[in-house]
């Protein structure tokens, strides 16, 4: 067998190629190394030797990473989104085995929309995250037109469950005049007086005619109060320029010009 690429071996061990079975603790790579002549070997790593070598670049053994080569931050993101895929897988595991078309058909139409909005939500992103563990953005994807059609989609879903969430309003209204219509042409034993009522009702003349004696009743029923609004003020208008002009005057003299209180003799107004 041809000797790998030297930029490989210093983190990979070369064996040959025996009959025997591999190891089981032992990690199988399979790489392409890229010098020329090009060519594909196969190296069988065990992870003893694996971790001697790790720990050499700084790695602690166990914690999975070291300062030197991979961040703590980066360590801990990793982490953190393997925990969250792994939660995802089995959620999405329990939500797929009730999506049937069974199940969906039995469902209200908005809650079958608001699960299968879901569904592609969940989807979308999953593969959005994908494409970035790849190191492709997915602002420069495809996906981005999905993601933005996804949004458009959850703003109408959102809108119609808080519109189910609302108070019920009335969604239907008696029509009286043809209501009323119906009632004179069903029963053929009425009066004249009754069939008049009826037609007046019919063509809404009664309503009208309601209508403007309310307005009257209620105009002639206000008048009187302001009526007596005005003349009260005014009454306690002139008491009150009276009192002003006459001051403590007890004659039956009105006016700016006091009679003498000396006087005795009679004064007569023509």
């Amino acid at each position: 067998m041809m000797i790998p690429n030297p930029a490989l071996t210093s983190y990979f061990q070369h064996q040959s190629t025996t009959t025997e079975r591999p190891n089981p603790h032992s990690i199988s790579f399979q790489c392409n190394a890229y010098s020329a002549p090009r060519v594909s070997s196969v190296f069988l790593l065990k992870r003893e030797e694996y971790s001697q070598r790790m720990e050499g670049h700084g790695v602690a053994a166990g914690q999975g990473g070291g300062l030197k080569l991979i961040q703590e931050a980066a360590a801990e993101s990793l982490s953190r989104t393997s925990k969250n895929i792994d939660e995802l897988s089995v959620h999405m595991d329990q939500f797929l085995s009730v999506c049937d078309a069974d199940a969906l058909s039995r469902m209200d139409p908005l809650d079958r929309a608001h699960s299968l909005l879901l569904l592609s939500k969940a989807a979308t992103i999953a593969y959005a995250l994908r494409l970035r563990c790849k190191g492709v953005n997915p602002d420069d994807h495809h996906v981005k037109s999905e993601m933005e059609r996804l949004s458009l989609y959850e703003e109408k879903v959102q809108r119609s469950l808080e519109m189910r969430k609302a108070p019920l309003r009335p969604t239907a209204t008696i029509n009286a005049q043809a209501a009323t219509r119906f009632i004179e042409h069903s029963l053929p034993d009425l009066t004249r007086e009754q069939k008049q009522s009826m037609k007046d009702i019919s063509k809404g003349e009664v309503t009208r005619i309601k209508y403007l004696e309310r307005a009257v009743h209620k105009k002639r029923k206000c008048q009187p109060s302001e009526r007596q609004s005005v003349r009260t003020a005014a009454q306690e208008f002139l008491e009150k320029a009276s009192r002003e002009l006459l001051a403590d005057n007890r004659s039956a003299f009105k006016g700016p010009l006091h009679p003498p209180q000396d006087s005795d003799e009679d004064i007569s107004f023509g």
